[in-house]
């Protein structure tokens, strides 16, 4: 998978890390964009591969307080921003490596699928 090496190369972490951290990403990114997601997949090669491999961070103690907060209203984001950090955590990164991970998969996006699936997915993994 070009994305998990591309993720070794630059950030330096290990092969499931890539693999897990960029899936942890791109199941979001499919949960939110609907059918803007197909291209991104079809632009990504192993796209299921790496969703498959990202934690389950829903189960989590942590995955759990932000579901619920964002049940509750308190914040559209803070759902997915805690999961992240908890798939984070399990794959043994830091959740400062997901400002990372954004960066360098959406670099990848461009030089592989070109400006406008970029944008696609840098509308959601961008802060506002």
């Amino acid at each position: 998978m070009e994305l998990v090496e591309h993720l070794m190369s630059q950030l330096g972490v290990s092969p499931d890390q890539a693999k897990g951290g960029a899936g942890l990403l791109l199941k979001m990114a499919k949960e939110h964009l609907g059918g803007d997601f197909e291209q991104i997949a079809a632009a990504i090669p192993g796209t299921n591969d790496m969703i498959n491999a990202a934690p389950d961070a829903e189960g989590s103690f942590m995955g759990a307080i932000g579901g619920m907060a964002a049940k509750f209203g308190i914040g559209d984001n803070l759902g997915d921003i805690t999961a992240l950090a908890a798939g984070f955590d399990e794959l043994g990164l830091d959740a400062d490596m997901i400002a990372k991970f954004i960066p360098t998969i959406l670099d990848f996006v461009e030089q592989h699928a070109g400006p406008q699936i970029k944008q696609i997915l840098e509308g959601l993994l961008k802060p506002q």
